[in-house]
């Protein structure tokens, strides 16, 4: 269970090979990932005057989230890739603030300034207790129509197949997730203590609105082990409709296959 003080050293220690696009690779790169899974989900709430980016590392997503805003702020509570994000975005054409954070606040955060908060492939690693705390804050953070789309762990749904990869010798797990394709890979990182219900009962705590909740695979296994969580402040023009709750083991398929390619 990856502790805030565990994902800060993790992620200042990390190499970065490919400033984070080595994570995209199923996809044929970070552009086919964002215009392939990320950009259909989001498009309904883009372009927005405002947009907070949680966790960005070293802008993965940050350099095509800047072309869909007036300003962007960066949040992250690895001092080092904000210091990356600031040399690789020195020149951008939009104004970007860089805030480096404890891993639970937002403080630094205007009220009611943000019209859409986006975090993908680095909350997974945050368990409830912070997953919590960026939704309260949310609540304050996000404009009267503000959305929020937060990729994080549904892996705590899982607990038996959790306990039993455990308990496999590495070789022995490593072969049955490559035959059945039925355990969750527990070397991902992901946040143990987070489902889907739980961030959901988290936003309703807070005052917010969920529309949707996506599940989804991720990588070799068949298990839904993330989720992807829409949610609005409940006077929002966006609220109203019952939330939706959707399982998608096909996520992956959405990546660039052997034999595709993606024209960009």
């Amino acid at each position: 269970m990856p502790s805030v003080d565990d994902n800060r050293r993790t992620w200042d220690a990390y190499q970065w090979p490919e400033d984070g696009d080595e994570w995209s690779a199923p996809w044929g790169g970070a552009s086919n990932q964002w215009r392939r899974s990320i950009f259909p989900r989001v498009t309904a709430y883009l372009p927005a005057p405002t947009i907070l980016e949680i966790g960005p590392g070293h802008g993965r997503w940050s350099r095509f989230l800047i072309e869909q805003c007036a300003r962007l702020l960066l949040v992250d509570s690895s001092a080092a890739c904000i210091e990356v994000c600031k040399q690789r975005f020195v020149d951008a054409a939009r104004p970007i603030e860089y805030h480096v954070n404890d891993g639970y606040s937002l403080g630094m955060v205007t009220d009611g300034s943000v019209d859409f908060a986006f975090s993908f492939d680095s909350l997974v690693h945050a368990e409830i207790d912070v997953l919590r705390a960026y939704v309260t804050q949310l609540e304050c953070k996000l404009s009267a129509d503000g959305v929020a789309f937060l990729h994080h762990s549904n892996t705590g749904a899982y607990p038996l197949r959790v306990a039993l990869a455990r308990r496999l010798p590495e070789r022995a797990r490593r072969r049955v997730r490559r035959i059945t394709r039925a355990l969750p890979n527990i070397a991902a990182w992901r946040a143990e203590s987070v489902t889907a219900a739980a961030v959901a009962s988290a936003c309703e705590a807070a005052g917010l609105c969920v529309m949707r909740q996506e599940l989804i695979n991720w990588c070799d296994t068949v298990c839904l082990v993330d989720c992807l969580t829409t949610i609005t402040r409940r006077a929002s023009a966006h609220a109203g409709a019952p939330a939706e709750l959707v399982s998608n083991p096909h996520f992956m398929g959405e990546a660039v296959r052997p034999d595709q390619s993606l024209e960009i």
